[in-house]
């Protein structure tokens, strides 16, 4: 690993440790988030099998990201698929019961509770289809929430609680109910800040 490489990966680790306590009020400081968070752990391996699953030229190479990204579902409780494209300062807070699929486009500092899911319809299938969600950035996806299919949440937008999403949400929405029904944001909400 060159020295630079070692810089580039150090200064994303910063960057997830600073997401971390941006995005919850419990974290207590670099080290014990480091150690105990496995929204972070999943990220951090997330990184690695994401590289696996694009690195072509190596035989064997999205088995082995498979391979690991199972590894660290069983581990951590969080499931990301290794074709996920996942933004920076993304951050998971709790975890448990998180599932990203395969296409599934995460933008910058997106905070994300336990039990969501980016899940596809089903009945999708070919080489290069989108089928899951994307997500743009500053997006804060509440506790159990399920975006299912190939839509688009907005830049700025606040998905609530068990929310279920099944249509495009415009920049901005505050998203609610099932199936959710999207508002333009007031201001009001009281949504952590990344």
């Amino acid at each position: 690993m060159t020295r630079a490489v070692r810089r580039g990966v150090l200064w994303r680790v910063r960057e997830d440790l600073a997401a971390a306590r941006r995005g919850d009020p419990a974290a207590r400081g670099d080290l014990e988030n480091a150690v105990v968070y496995s929204g972070l752990h999943a990220i951090w391996t997330h990184r690695l099998t994401h590289r696996l699953w694009l690195a072509r030229g190596l035989p064997g190479s999205r088995f082995a990201a498979r391979v690991v990204a199972q590894i660290a579902r069983s581990v951590t409780g969080i499931e990301i698929h290794p074709g996920a494209r996942v933004g920076r300062r993304f951050f998971i807070d709790h975890g448990m019961g998180v599932v990203i699929g395969e296409t599934a486009v995460i933008g910058d500092d997106v905070l994300l509770f336990h039990g969501v899911t980016l899940g596809g319809r089903g009945g999708e299938h070919g080489p290069g289809q989108r089928r899951h969600p994307t997500v743009g950035d500053r997006v804060v996806l509440g506790a159990g929430s399920s975006l299912i299919g190939a839509i688009t949440v907005g830049a700025d937008s606040v998905v609530g609680a068990n929310t279920v999403v099944t249509k495009d949400v415009p920049a901005g929405s505050v998203v609610t109910g099932i199936a959710g029904t999207a508002r333009p944001r007031t201001g009001h909400e009281s949504v952590p800040t990344l």
